[in-house]
């Protein structure tokens, strides 16, 4: 007995002796910057820059295969801080935010069943396309306020709606949507058109009281084709947001009353 435990105290401590020598000579040492970077990450693992959370992003931005200011839940702030652990310039970059491109309430839009199932828009959508008269537009069972995380997203009378000020950008509620109604704008932006169908304004009306019937209207009295503060897919009007119109006037002028002015919050985090 006494050979036998010897022999396994001798196999331990050449056990011990090899993982120590291993520890030391083939250890791949961690670049202490990651860390550091992690550190000023916000934490929230959104997947908003494209990897699957902060400690991802980090070791991407240490080894230079990311570009700095890919966080939107960090912002500005956050790049810089990245900038100055890296010694790299900082990329400036705009707050985006979700934007709900449908207005058609449960008053408002008309409903062509009840549904009973599960409470999750992908679901009602594959029951012949949801209970809402119009097939382009918010189901309202919430299956982009269940990915948010940060409960910027609630229900209102069959709506989404999203608060900017909690918006983060992430981009998750764009991907759960079944209807592709979500959309990431400027935070700057203050007009914005909500409606997703564009379908003549006849039918549209048959199914949406606040839905867009492409009169133009929107074009012509914020200047015109030549302003470009707008596009049509079909008949239905886009602001154009890479030169967005500021004129809220234009908003009382659209016979739908589909286009708001949402008041313009500090972007910063």
């Amino acid at each position: 007995m006494i050979i036998a435990i010897v022999c396994i105290a001798g196999i331990g401590l050449v056990a011990a002796v090899a993982l120590a020598l291993a520890d030391r000579y083939l250890a791949v040492k961690e670049d202490p910057r990651i860390g550091m970077v992690t550190a000023v990450l916000p934490g929230a693992n959104c997947g908003g820059c494209g990897f699957a959370g902060c400690d991802a992003y980090a070791r991407a931005l240490v080894a230079g295969t990311a570009p700095n200011g890919a966080c939107a839940a960090g912002g500005d702030a956050c790049a810089a801080e990245v900038a100055k652990i890296l010694g790299v310039a900082a990329t400036a970059t705009e707050k985006r935010v979700a934007l709900v491109k449908c207005c058609g309430t449960r008053s408002e839009a008309i409903r062509v069943g009840d549904y009973n199932g599960i409470c999750d828009c992908a679901t009602a959508a594959m029951t012949a396309g949801g209970d809402k008269g119009c097939k382009f537009g918010c189901l309202g069972y919430g299956a982009c306020a269940n990915v948010c995380p940060k409960n910027a997203i609630t229900i209102h009378d069959g709506l989404a709606k999203v608060d900017k000020r909690l918006c983060i950008g992430c981009g998750k509620c764009v991907k759960a949507c079944p209807k592709n109604l979500i959309e990431l704008v400027p935070a700057s932006a203050t007009i914005h058109v909500l409606c997703n169908n564009p379908v003549r304004g006849p039918e549209v009306r048959k199914v949406c009281g606040v839905g867009c019937m492409g009169c133009h209207l929107c074009e012509k009295n914020s200047g015109g084709k030549e302003a470009g503060h707008f596009t049509f897919q079909g008949f239905l009007a886009k602001v154009n947001y890479e030169n967005p119109p500021t004129d809220a006037t234009i908003v009382s002028k659209c016979p739908a009353k589909c286009m708001i002015e949402d008041p313009h919050f500090e972007t910063g985090h």
